[in-house]
């Protein structure tokens, strides 16, 4: 296994630890704790695809894992902030919703030998949650937590949510026309 691929199986293995530290209470300072295991998620994910990338190293098994580790992990966080209650579930119910439809998409797609690459909306939505939640979890696990900025930032995501899940439709609308 490639160093790429290593680095997106340990944001996987993250994740229980992440929900654990935001969870249990009995950590201390368990949202500054859960908030170190996020941002080092995060970057894997950074460096996974830089490194892939850069040396040759994409493979199939990254191609399946790493957009599913990045949708595990944001999926995790707004779970956790909606039971919290730091977020708006309306818009959480969003973001998984389009998460739901480019997966659906992408097997439809792959069915006919299309592989859905991940769009620059895809990247951007990505990019910018991740550090929405980073901000709120920062935020809450100082003390400063206001309903207010958490309800912005994630719905500036289901925005860019929406977005990029329109222009996965519009761009692969042919494969799911029920007219065909």
């Amino acid at each position: 296994m490639n160093l790429p691929n290593k680095l997106t199986v340990l944001r996987v293995v993250l994740i229980p630890f992440f929900v654990a530290a935001m969870l249990i209470e009995a950590v201390p300072k368990n949202v500054l704790v859960a908030l170190g295991i996020f941002a080092l998620a995060s970057v894997t994910d950074w460096f996974d695809g830089k490194i892939a990338r850069k040396n040759g190293l994409v493979t199939t098994f990254g191609k399946f894992l790493d957009p599913l580790a990045d949708k595990m992990l944001v999926m995790a966080a707004l779970c956790c902030m909606t039971y919290l209650g730091w977020i708006d579930v309306v818009a959480v119910i969003i973001i998984l919703a389009r998460e739901f439809m480019v997966s659906a998409l992408r097997l439809v797609t792959a069915g006919n030998g299309v592989v859905v690459p991940a769009g620059i909306w895809g990247k951007i939505k990505t990019a910018f949650t991740m550090a929405a939640l980073i901000v709120i979890m920062a935020m809450e696990g100082l003390g400063y937590g206001k309903f207010l900025v958490n309800e912005i930032l994630i719905w500036i995501s289901a925005g860019l949510t929406v977005v990029s899940g329109v222009q996965y439709l519009a761009a692969y609308w042919q494969y799911i026309d029920s007219s065909k």
